[in-house]
């Protein structure tokens, strides 16, 4: 009875290893703000996107969608996959990838409202899904919310877990009037983020998003 036991015991901890094999891959979201004049900064956008598709490994997931006027939906999803671990295979993802990326930067027409809340928790549920142990949300944006109306996004969101980077932040003009603008908006984001169990940073260098990515 003892040996049959230890048999049995081992043999769970050889299944638990076994099974194990998504709570090390990585998953990244990220938002691209399609609003007003934010269009021209996309050609950005598209060099961090060429970045992580050269980053990632297999298992890992990406998946790259719009802020619009409602972001809360999967029609916003430009493209997402799961990098395969054959090497043929995922270089013809990333190639997909790359050019519906591509193709969309071309054609993209401004949103007139901006509705990153919605955006974000599009992204924890596609993040949820995955498994992954490391979920990281890219937000490459203002950070300036701007709802049509009858929009409700003023209530907590819950992003356990998850890194959430605000990328290539740009100035408003309201900003570079008074600083404070710029300084309290990425504040009360913080807060939220925080408050909802997520982390936040804010990186305008593509060499510390690659640290982090490796952290």
């Amino acid at each position: 009875m003892k040996r049959f036991l230890i048999l049995f015991l081992a043999m769970g901890i050889l299944l638990a290893g076994c099974t194990d094999t998504t709570t090390h891959s990585r998953a990244v979201y990220m938002l691209m703000d399609t609003s007003g004049t934010y269009t021209a900064e996309l050609k950005k956008a598209q060099a961090i996107i060429n970045f992580l598709l050269g980053t990632l490994q297999p298992g890992d997931s990406l998946a790259v969608a719009r802020i619009d006027t409602g972001s809360f939906s999967e029609k916003d999803i430009i493209q997402k996959t799961t990098f395969d671990g054959r090497p043929s295979v995922a270089n013809e993802q990333k190639r997909v990838f790359r050019q519906k990326i591509d193709d969309f930067v071309t054609a993209v027409k401004p949103s007139p409202y901006t509705d990153i809340t919605g955006g974000v928790l599009q992204a924890v549920e596609y993040l949820n899904e995955t498994g992954t142990g490391k979920r990281t949300i890219l937000v490459f944006s203002d950070m300036e919310e701007d709802l049509k109306k009858g929009y409700v996004r003023d209530f907590p969101i819950q992003i356990s877990g998850v890194d959430v980077v605000a990328l290539n932040v740009t100035k408003l003009r309201q900003d570079i009037v008074d600083p404070r603008k710029y300084m309290s908006r990425l504040a009360q984001w913080e807060k939220r983020v925080i408050s909802g169990g997520g982390k936040w940073r804010v990186i305008n260098d593509l060499e510390h998003l690659e640290k982090m990515l490796q952290e």
